[in-house]
């Protein structure tokens, strides 16, 4: 077994017309025994930037700890929020000079950049960026999450058809993953607020 799925995840980001989605499964397991079922995969750095980390648990709180930290440090100097872009700069940077003995995690980085524009991308466990214009999967449940997405993503689309389609994506790929489920947490964000919503799933 592939230490990426000793705890089980699923993530996926999503853009829409000056929008964008990021959501998450809410379990926690080692191997096929549950341990949490609300699990928080998708961390905020600021009002316009999320990231989810996918892969060994305790390597993602770890990373997110020193992301935030790098972060505050680039708010004191700057006097201003980082960009998406240059975010995934720096967690491609962090995780590269680890790449000896890497953070076990696939990071899915979501935010709206200048005008507004959404950009999503994600990484491997050392740092090689994959950008992408419409949607961006990781964890144990990317495949399905891939059908799914390519079936029913579709350009330009408007926040509340952007959730449904992100919700319904991710509820249909758990249920095909024995290592992810018990629900969902989507972020829904555009240029002018954060919606948070939590989805029931199948609990078995």
């Amino acid at each position: 077994m592939s230490i990426f799925e000793y705890n089980g995840s699923a993530l996926v980001a999503m853009v829409g017309k000056n929008c964008f989605a990021i959501a998450s499964d809410r379990r926690l397991g080692v191997q096929l025994q549950t341990i949490a079922t609300d699990f928080q995969k998708i961390y905020k750095i600021h009002d316009k930037l999320f990231i989810g980390l996918a892969g060994l648990a305790t390597d993602a709180q770890t990373l997110y700890q020193r992301l935030v930290f790098r972060h505050k440090l680039y708010q004191l100097r700057e006097e201003r929020d980082m960009k998406p872009e240059t975010f995934a700069s720096l967690v491609s940077a962090l995780l590269y000079e680890k790449r000896f003995g890497p953070y076990f995690c696939q990071p899915v980085i979501a935010g709206l950049g200048d005008e507004d524009k959404p950009f999503i991308c994600t990484m491997d466990s050392i740092g090689a960026k994959e950008l992408a214009k419409d949607f961006v999967v990781a964890g144990t449940a990317s495949e399905s999450l891939y059908g799914a997405c390519e079936s029913m993503f579709k350009p330009d689309m408007e926040a509340e058809e952007l959730f449904e389609t992100i919700s319904q994506a991710l509820l249909s790929s758990v249920d095909r993953d024995c290592l992810s489920g018990w629900g969902g947490h989507v972020y829904l964000v555009t240029p002018t607020e954060v919606t948070e919503r939590i989805l029931k799933g199948r609990m078995d």
